[in-house]
């Protein structure tokens, strides 16, 4: 095969644990030969290297975008644009930032892999680090795959630029992609050892990607097999969670407390350490969108601070109006706002979904038994600044004047339903702050994600947030295993699997014990409710915003027919070739030998 042509890699260091005093020394490179892979510190450092770039994607807004924009589950914030989300001009020219950090890990890896066979440790040392190398082009492939489909395949380390390429077909991919992963989680420890501590890939880690990769071939080739794999490593990963240190939190909410992101839940994450030198930034010095920044506390979050007048009010066609003094500042704890992505509350008019909404009436349609929506968005703003607001105010309908308490009164309430009144009362009964129902929520004022905010920023709220991104949770392991069950022909092994995720969200801490197994009783589903489209619905209520949509609409096919039957914004232009992103143009430039570097067809 014709090597693409390869920029020679800057190796720099990550953080394998969540405290700073286990890392991995930083020995940049500007240059990588064969010789920096003959020595232990050459192999750590190519893998460090590598779990550095995962970093450079999960987290950043671009990134981000292209994994949840121009789904069911978004529309475009006031403040998001391009055509991501919606498709219209998407090209080679605006997509694809991943490419290239993708193609120069691997040929790191392969650097590992070639050269880090004779390094001098104890064997079982050597095996560890060439199967977390084997996990890591396993998992690099695995994205370009499905993002892409055909792509160009690598083995060998490659030293000289080309610029020659040429693309390989899926079926070949897919086997190198369930090879690399085989063969790590045979050699992989069951738990995070050093130096790879934090949540670096361990054997379920791996486990849970090959059932994903065998899963998404047999959607693309209906193989009965493939998905009869996938289902029975992710049954292994559950029958063995208690060697591997892994298991459900009873409280779905807990998955995302900050103190448990290293927890019994969180299979794999790219890191994001408190220390600023490897954190990408400086501290007090805010964020600026560059790489390596996690900022995905904010991507989801409308503009409080500027848009929570105290006397807003609704105009004459019957739209929310922003007016008088702001009751709220931007703090830690409600997040910076971006308002890039915001959850998809458009109803549809007419047609087969008339009246409804994707966002309440289909994803959360069960809120009141389902704790996941009110563990998953801010639904109540409490004041975080006092004002004083005037009987004679403009615009305060109220006809009272009043002093909002600073952490007691409610500055906005968006219910999950209509409230007569809104926004200035509640019925007939004045309200201090605003009222913010469903039929006014639009692109600047909407209920934000909170499962990843970090309240730990303090002082430096506009800092990048020093969580990890949590790529795999433990639940994920019973919803893949259910999907791969269902297409395998076994619905009620499916419904087994699904129960146990539907029954843990119906948990609620307030509750008693009589109401909690009368809530899980009522959330039980059988095999005769579990369709695709069932399961796509409950990933949605299990992972909603964290990085999952586009990639679980694309390997079950149902991408552009889901597109057009909520997302108005992107329905209009989706076409069937849009389940490959365009290939980035500047690789096609790069070709100027031998046969051209095709694009994607359609764009």
């Amino acid at each position: 095969m014709k090597p693409i042509k390869a920029l020679l890699i800057l190796t720099a260091a990550l953080v394998f644990s969540p405290g700073c005093e286990s890392i991995l020394d930083e020995k940049p490179q500007s240059q990588i030969v064969p010789s920096f892979f003959n020595s232990p510190a050459g192999v750590l450092g190519g893998i460090a290297g590598v779990y550095n770039d995962i970093r450079s994607q999960w987290g950043t807004e671009g990134f981000t975008m292209e994994m949840q924009a121009g789904t069911d589950e978004f529309l475009t914030g006031a403040s998001g644009s391009g055509p991501v989300f919606n498709y219209n001009g998407l090209n080679g020219s605006n997509f694809g930032s991943a490419w290239g950090i993708a193609f120069q890990d691997i040929n790191t890896i392969n650097g590992v892999l070639q050269y880090g066979q004779s390094i001098d440790v104890p064997e079982a040392t050597r095996k560890q680090y060439l199967a977390q190398a084997k996990f890591l082009r396993g998992f690099w492939y695995f994205y370009l795959v499905q993002t892409f489909g055909d792509v160009p395949l690598h083995t060998e380390f490659i030293t000289a630029p080309s610029q020659a390429a040429s693309r390989q077909p899926v079926a070949e991919v897919y086997e190198l992609i369930i090879k690399d992963l085989t063969e790590a989680a045979a050699d992989l420890p069951d738990k995070p050892t050093t130096p790879f501590l934090g949540k670096a890939a361990t054997k379920p880690v791996a486990q849970l990607l090959l059932a994903k990769a065998y899963l998404t071939r047999g959607w693309l080739n209906n193989t009965q097999s493939d998905f009869e794999q996938a289902a029975t490593l992710c049954d292994d990963i559950i029958a063995n969670k208690s060697n591997y240190d892994l298991d459900l939190w009873q409280d779905y909410g807990d998955a995302f407390v900050p103190a448990n992101d290293y927890g019994k839940e969180t299979m794999f994450v790219s890191d994001h350490m408190l220390d600023p030198k490897y954190g990408y930034y400086t501290v007090g010095g805010a964020a600026g969108g560059g790489a390596a920044q996690n900022l995905t506390p904010w991507f989801t979050n409308w503009n409080y601070p500027n848009n929570s007048g105290v006397n807003s009010y609704k105009n004459a066609s019957g739209n929310l109006v922003n007016n008088g003094t702001s009751g709220m500042i931007r703090d830690s704890y409600y997040g910076r706002p971006y308002q890039r992505l915001r959850p998809n509350s458009y109803k549809w008019p007419s047609g087969d979904n008339a009246g409804k909404n994707y966002f309440l009436d289909q994803a959360f349609a069960n809120r009141d038994i389902d704790s996941r929506y009110a563990k998953t968005f801010y639904d109540v703003y409490i004041s975080n600044t006092s004002i004083t607001v005037s009987a004679t105010a403009d615009h305060n309908e109220r006809g009272i004047g009043f002093t909002t308490k600073v952490g007691v009164d409610t500055a906005v309430w968006l219910p999950d339903y209509e409230v007569a009144g809104a926004p200035q009362f509640v019925g007939t009964r004045p309200f201090k702050g605003i009222v913010v129902p469903p039929s006014l929520w639009k692109s600047d004022i909407f209920p934000a994600v909170k499962k990843h905010m970090d309240p730990s920023r303090g002082a430096n709220f506009n800092d990048p947030s020093t969580r990890p991104c949590v790529l795999y949770r433990f639940a994920d392991v019973y919803l893949t295993g259910a999907e791969a069950y269902l297409k395998a022909g076994n619905a009620g092994k499916a419904a087994d699997l699904i129960n146990v995720i539907r029954k843990r969200a119906a948990f609620r801490k307030t509750n008693t014990t009589a109401q909690n197994e009368a809530a899980a009783e009522a959330m039980t589903i059988t095999a005769a409710d579990v369709t695709v489209d069932f399961i796509l619905d409950e990933r949605s209520r299990e992972f909603f915003g964290e990085w999952q949509r586009w990639l679980d609409l694309v390997r079950t096919r149902s991408l552009v027919r889901r597109v057009k039957a909520w997302n108005p914004e992107a329905g209009q232009y989706i076409q069937d070739f849009h389940m490959l992103r365009p290939i980035p143009q500047s690789q096609i430039d790069r070709v100027v030998e031998g046969p051209a570097f095709t694009q994607n067809t359609g764009y």
